[in-house]
C-alpha cells in the first residue's frame, strides 16, 4: 500500500519558519516527480512548489518564490518543504503530492497519489 505521511506543520507567527516533511512508503518515488499542493478553508487546492525525480529542477508557485524551498531525499524517499517568511495567507492545509512524471508538474491531473495533509495555521 503506498502512502505519503507528511509532518512538519503548526502554527507559527508571520515571519516564522516551518518545514514540511513527505514521508513515502509502500513504492519508491526516486524516479517520480514530488510536489506540495495546499488548501485554504473555501478554497480550491493550488499548486505550491514541486521538484523533478532527482531534485534538479524546481518550480514554485509566483506566491511562495523566493521564500520556500522544495528538496529530497531519494535515500530516504522523502519530500521537504521549507518554508520562510510565513505570511498569513499561506495558512492552509498543504498536501504532499507524487507525480506520474519524472519532471515538475502544477496540477492535479499529473498527481498520482496525495498525502493526508497537514494543517499550517500563522498568525498575524
Amino acid at each position: 500500500q503506498v502512502r505519503l505521511v507528511e509532518s512538519g506543520g503548526g502554527l507559527v507567527q508571520a515571519g516564522g519558519s516551518l518545514r514540511l516533511s513527505c514521508a513515502a512508503s509502500g513504492r519508491t518515488f526516486s524516479s517520480s516527480g514530488m510536489g506540495w499542493f495546499r488548501q485554504a478553508p473555501g478554497k480550491e487546492r493550488e499548486f505550491v512548489a514541486a521538484n523533478s525525480w532527482s531534485g534538479g529542477i524546481t518550480y514554485y508557485a509566483d506566491s511562495v518564490k523566493g521564500r520556500f524551498t522544495i528538496s529530497r531525499d531519494n535515500a530516504k524517499n522523502t519530500v521537504y518543504l521549507q518554508m520562510n517568511s510565513l505570511k498569513p495567507e499561506d495558512t492552509a492545509v498543504y498536501y504532499c503530492a507524487a507525480g506520474n512524471t519524472a519532471g515538475v508538474f502544477s496540477t492535479s491531473r499529473r498527481v498520482d497519489y496525495w498525502g493526508q495533509g497537514t494543517q499550517v495555521t500563522v498568525s498575524s
